[in-house]
């Protein structure tokens, strides 16, 4: 099939998944297409496009052919980097913070729900589901003969912990992701029935999913009374095609075959081992050497794409990224103090605070940025709505942000704010990893060129420099998010002032909130996660962010793409290849 015709089709394939009837509380589909045990490629490709989460970068990968598998063989040892982090802090899906860590534990555990490649919604510890014509009712039957990797064996008892357990935003930060659960009931051992308070058309698909969702990873009850907390967050028990057999903070992750996962056809391989590796030429000469041969965890740092390009032995897979990347500034620093954002944008540029914090975001010049730091591999960013959600990405607010690269306007806010050319600024602090010590170089090279402050690149081990960042112990911190398919990820998990990411751990009576909090901003966000017609939801996806933007919680700096070395004595088929995502389950030995 050639580019011509795979875009044609997948054209006709977004104006199929968006031709429906927004007063339908099931979008145009009838109970038969959303039930069953698996839903077609059209049904969840209209589910999404209901959800306004559907783009042609979602769309072309199902249309592509995949690899043989017939390149691979069973058996065998793969040794994988964890790019740009010390250690892996947990595994547990209540706590997991950062893309890097659900990556691995969606390989072993299982949720209710899993997205393939192509899009198609398959019941991963679902059997078959039923939807009530009102579409608020979800009954669920259970995949029977399943076992925990300890022998425990999983039935509705377990869902029923699961969801309790991550409802209860004591015990999970993802409680929000199935706020719009009314009621989970227990109707047999293999059979819950869920009952929602709205419609959502992302339900199935985002809220039920074992990955980037989380509230619904299933986790094991006798392995957390064993264990206890801070164990299970190293050695998880699950369902999924690995266990964790060796696990220590700052070494090697050990996953091994789970020989009694319910798909005897999988995993195909018998080990896997997983390094954190932080730092680039450590990583490079890893890779290089054959001391590892895939590599997962945060982006690969730009300056090695092209030098892995040109290594025969490799292949370097480049896919549309879901996320975004920002300098971070920390209100609370006097030079750039803002203690209410809610008051009007023409009132808070009167702020000191404020007039440097929207002068450091107008003085990034994103496209050079993306040039030097990053090399050409990315997409500049004025939101957390990224290209790849397609239906929301506003491609307008590039010009119509307050945070749309001004160098002079910039200057200006620099003057009043009573630092001219950066005279009397002091010299701040931009926190980075090792991994992106080079862009935070850009970063500060771009604000000396503009504003004429110094500014200190601080390269952090990762877990560390994600401790100060939650507890609000920063200048300026270079970084963000992945695994963004829907704009819950985007605003609910970040952008709201209860966002999980949102200073969880600061000291709250000095600061009343993390980095930003703004009323119209947090009001839009919750209407859009339970709004129904896509077009009304993006109105407000779309109000949000703008406002986000405007008010500058943070400078937004660019959408990665997302970049997948390995070397070429691996298979990695094409069901395996879901951005943000690694299916090791899939992947073989050449």
């Amino acid at each position: 099939m050639t580019d011509k015709d795979l875009h044609q089709r997948a054209m006709e394939e977004l104006k199929d998944a968006y031709d429906f009837d927004h007063r339908d509380p099931l979008y145009g589909l009838n109970r038969d297409d959303i039930r069953g045990d698996t839903i077609s490629r059209r049904a969840t490709l209209r589910l999404l496009a209901a959800g306004g989460a559907l783009s042609m970068a979602h769309v072309l990968p199902g249309l592509r052919p995949g690899a043989a598998m017939a390149a691979g063989h069973s058996g065998g040892a793969l040794d994988c980097a964890w790019s740009g982090v010390g250690e892996i802090v947990t595994l547990d899906p209540a706590q997991i913070n950062q893309v890097l860590q659900f990556q691995i534990a969606s390989n072993v555990m299982s949720g209710l729900m899993h997205i393939d490649n192509s899009l198609v919604a398959q019941g991963d510890l679902a059997e078959s589901w039923d939807v009530s014509e009102d579409g608020l009712m979800y009954t669920i039957k259970l995949r029977e003969g399943v076992t925990f990797h300890n022998g425990d064996a999983f039935d509705a008892d377990d869902v029923v912990f699961t969801f309790n357990r991550s409802s209860d935003p004591e015990q999970s930060i993802h409680s929000r992701v199935i706020g719009n659960v009314a009621q989970l009931e227990k109707l047999s051992d293999l059979e819950v029935r869920f009952t929602l308070k709205r419609p959502q058309a992302s339900f199935l698909t985002k809220a039920l999913e074992r990955a980037s969702g989380r509230a619904m990873t299933i986790v094991s009850r006798g392995g957390i009374e064993a264990l206890g907390l801070a164990q299970y967050g190293l050695t998880p028990v699950g369902t999924g095609p690995f266990r964790v057999t060796s696990h220590q903070q700052g070494q090697n992750l050990v996953l091994e075959k789970f020989a009694d996962y319910y798909d005897p056809e999988r995993p195909k391989l018998d080990k896997i081992t997983i390094t954190p590796v932080d730092g680039v030429e450590p990583l490079a000469a890893a890779m290089e050497a054959g001391d590892i041969q895939y590599i997962g965890g945060n982006p690969v740092p730009a300056q090695l794409v092209d030098r892995f390009k040109n290594n025969s032995d490799l292949t370097v897979d480049v896919k549309p990224g879901p996320g975004f990347q920002s300098v971070w500034m920390n209100p609370w620093r006097d030079y750039m103090k803002v203690t209410d954002f809610n008051k009007p944008i023409e009132e808070l540029k009167q702020e000191k605070g404020f007039m440097v914090r929207l002068a450091i975001a107008k003085a990034l010049n994103r496209d050079l940025f993306i040039q030097q730091g990053r090399l050409g591999n990315g997409v500049p960013a004025h939101g957390t709505i990224n290209p790849a959600m397609g239906f929301y990405f506003d491609e307008t607010l590039a010009e119509t942000s307050e945070q749309a690269y001004d160098p002079e306007g910039a200057k200006a806010l620099m003057a009043a704010a009573g630092y001219p050319g950066g005279d009397g600024f002091p010299e701040i602090k931009l926190q980075t990893t090792p991994n992106t010590k080079r862009d935070g170089q850009v970063v500060a090279n771009i604000l000396k060129q503009v504003l004429g402050i110094s500014v200190a690149v601080d390269p952090k081990d990762f877990s560390v420099g994600i401790e100060e960042f939650q507890k609000m112990d920063f200048d300026l911190r270079l970084g963000g998010s992945g695994g963004d398919y829907d704009p819950d990820d985007g605003l609910v998990d970040w952008m709201q002032t209860s966002s999980k990411f949102n200073g969880p751990t600061r000291d709250k009576e000095a600061m009343p909130f993390g980095f930003f909090s703004e009323a119209d901003a947090d009001a839009a966000t919750d209407e859009q996660s339970v709004t129904a017609s896509p077009e009304a939801r993006r109105e407000l996806v779309q109000a949000a962010n703008a406002i986000t933007s405007n008010k500058v919680a943070c400078g937004f700096l660019y959408h990665p793409v997302d970049i997948l070395v390995y070397s070429n004595a691996v298979n990695v088929p094409a069901d395996a290849r879901i951005p943000g995502l690694h299916e090791l389950d899939r992947i073989s030995l050449a």
